[in-house]
């Protein structure tokens, strides 16, 4: 990963999110500012498994310039070992093992953030894979599964087996996303690891992003959730690293994110049904239209058609005032973020 990393800035990437960073996505968000690198959404592996045509997508056809890890979730080793070598043949920067996802049904697999549970099986897993895996391995991991206290356990795993990069959100499964992150955990696996450390969660604008680099001195940050209501943070936080004027988005800009992005994600959809499409936007806008004035994100909320959608966006989003550039004070979708600028 260390020849990925700017030489003259922290290093900048979009956060694997299941069902959002598709191949649409990432072309929008590119268009605003690419991060440095992207990882694809996670490829379920178990023995009856083939990587997911629509996830390949993201790699084979992905024009944005920047590099894309692939990114798997799954606990069976022949088996993940048989899935990175079959996209260690496509164009891919690296393979990415995913210990970080909290959502129960996946935990209860013992996979993703449920492995943390069993720091062996872990150890098994990555030397595994790292004798496996040619080029590039890296890790996606949370700081423990139910106490912050399991973190230097898995750090010494994580060491031995050289693997190339690890980014760490500084949480625990536990915690999912409602608690301010740790970034005492995340210095300590910079001063532990060989490998670059990217610091992962609770980024929603430039101060946090820069406070978060502070005080853990990682190379880089991976951004998800705020890049998805900010689709202009990665070039805002190129633009404060560098010393130029950053872009300062205006809710007439995120109207022109908004109708891209609708029209990008329905032209790759194989069946589009308009109600259903507009079902999976409201998704996506609980995060962009939270914390803006006005009755944007209740109306929302009761789109039910595309004219709905639209007559919603253009009522509240056309017109050239700036856009916040944090969610609310006590948000309940981005919890806990102020605490990464205290002190």
């Amino acid at each position: 990963m260390r020849d990925l990393l700017p030489p003259e800035r922290p290093a900048l990437v979009l956060a694997p999110m299941q069902d959002v960073t598709d191949l649409p996505f990432m072309r929008v968000i590119a268009r605003r500012g690419a991060p440095d690198w992207f990882v694809t959404e996670y490829f379920r592996v178990h023995p009856d498994s083939v990587p997911h045509p629509y996830i390949l997508r993201s790699i084979e056809e992905n024009r944005t310039g920047r590099p894309v890890f692939a990114q798997m979730i799954g606990r069976d080793l022949p088996h993940l070992i048989r899935t990175a070598r079959l996209l260690e043949r496509l164009n891919v920067a690296g393979i990415d093992l995913n210990l970080g996802c909290p959502a129960p049904i996946v935990c209860r697999k013992n996979a993703g953030g449920g492995l943390l549970r069993e720091p062996e099986e872990v150890n098994r897993l990555l030397g595994g894979l790292r004798e496996a895996i040619q080029g590039k391995f890296t890790v996606k991991t949370r700081i423990g599964y139910a106490d912050e206290a399991e973190f230097p356990r898995l750090l010494e795993v994580f060491r031995s087996h050289g693997i190339d990069g690890l980014t760490i959100h500084g949480r625990t499964v536990g915690e999912r996303y409602q608690t301010p992150v740790h970034p005492e955990c995340v210095r300590l696996a910079v001063e532990t690891m060989a490998c670059p450390v990217i610091a992962n969660g609770n980024v929603v604008d430039v101060e946090t992003g820069t406070s978060y680099l502070r005080r853990t001195s990682a190379a880089g940050l991976m951004i998800g959730r705020g890049a998805i209501r900010n689709p202009w943070i990665f070039s805002q936080l190129a633009a404060s690293f560098e010393g130029t004027p950053p872009p300062i988005p205006t809710h007439r800009d995120l109207l022109e994110y908004v109708t891209e992005l609708y029209h990008e994600l329905a032209g790759e959809t194989r069946k589009f049904e308009p109600r259903s499409h507009v079902q999976r936007m409201k998704k996506t806008l609980a995060y962009i239209s939270h914390g803006l004035e006005g009755s944007f994100e209740y109306d929302m909320r009761r789109a039910a058609t595309p004219e709905d959608f639209f007559s919603i966006c253009q009522k509240h989003l056309d017109h050239p005032t700036p856009l916040p550039p944090k969610p609310p004070e006590g948000s309940k979708l981005f919890c806990g973020f102020e605490s990464l600028t205290e002190g």
